[in-house]
């Protein structure tokens, strides 16, 4: 049995809106584990595909910078390809979500308690109930014929006071969006520990040694270097009689599916919630402009919200992150 799992992040640069991380982990019961990762697009090609622009209307699944459309399209919902993908696959490996707060619950978000996210919106916002359930029914059944199980999808948002705290205290974002993977991969490691899962993360940057950070993660375990390059850094960790093997690749997006639907998941789930906090100021400032929460256009926002935030009182540490 194979255990192969990916992570991914959206939102690491923003000023605005929180970070999130996500999983997707995927069982292969007939799968050797020491062979090599298989071809997800490949064997699930029933349903699924890379491609925005498909004849047969299969689920794209890519790295989600791929499938977000523009917000200025006159003609295609911005969220419709990354919407497609996440709730097919959520629907295919559980009830289909009525909303975000049940999306949310489903992939584990404790969404931040704070006023500009309460707003909850029914889903789907791209397109009909009726399209995501067809999509999520054709999913389902290519993955039962492909004899792969979706174990599921799992998403974690840090919000501006929490993301702050925690550079404050290590230092430094990278720290922060690492701890986030550090708790996905335990999870996976817990869910199945005699499994030896295999886990692909997205690598950030050129960076390319992360034995140090792993064992203060997994203080307990014993981390062998397998190797160390310019595109891959891959670890085997034993703690007892539990083994995972763990992989940064520059590019994972591109070569493995779980990291590519992890990057759907993150994007999605922060872009629902960036929703929520661009209603929460439009409803006091009718004609303000969204944002999506990066450096110059955040700087924009702070500038047009001013008034809001010095009539609601609201702390700079609680809404803007460090940059």
């Amino acid at each position: 049995m194979l255990v192969y799992a990916g992570i991914d992040e959206a939102g690491y640069g923003p000023m605005l809106g929180p970070l999130c991380v996500a999983t997707s982990v995927f069982v292969l019961p007939g799968d050797d584990p020491a062979a090599g990762a298989p071809n997800l697009w490949s064997r699930l090609s029933g349903s699924i595909c890379r491609s925005r622009k498909d004849r047969r209307k299969r689920v794209a699944v890519d790295d989600s910078k791929k499938l977000k459309g523009a917000n200025s399209s006159a003609t295609t919902h911005p969220l419709l390809h990354l919407e497609r993908g996440v709730l097919a696959f959520a629907g295919a490996a559980g009830e289909l979500p009525e909303d975000d707060e049940t999306l949310f619950a489903a992939l584990g978000i404790a969404v931040p308690g704070r006023p500009w996210y309460v707003d909850a919106a029914a889903l789907p916002t791209a397109q009909t109930v009726d399209e995501v359930r067809i999509l999520a029914s054709r999913v389902r059944r290519t993955l039962e014929r492909a004899g792969v199980h979706l174990h599921g999808l799992g998403a974690r948002a840090v919000d501006a006071d929490d993301f702050n705290a925690q550079v404050d205290a290590m230092g430094t974002k990278a720290a922060v969006n690492f701890r986030a993977v550090i708790q996905h991969m335990d999870a996976v490691w817990r869910a199945y520990p005699d499994a030896h899962p295999r886990v692909i993360v997205d690598r950030q940057g050129g960076r390319a040694h992360y034995r140090e950070e792993l064992q203060r993660g997994f203080p307990e375990s014993h981390i062998t270097i397998i190797a160390e390059t310019d595109t891959v850094s891959r670890y085997r960790m034993e703690d007892g009689d539990r083994a995972l093997t763990v992989s940064f690749e520059t590019g994972g997006e591109d070569r493995h599916l779980p990291v590519a639907l992890a990057s759907m998941v993150a994007k999605y789930a922060r872009e629902l919630l960036m929703a929520r906090l661009n209603r929460f100021f439009q409803g006091h400032l009718p004609e303000l402009k969204p944002t999506a929460g990066y450096v110059q256009d955040a700087r924009r926002y702070l500038a047009d919200i001013e008034p809001v935030i010095r009539d609601l009182g609201i702390a700079r540490d609680a809404l803007v992150r460090r940059v």
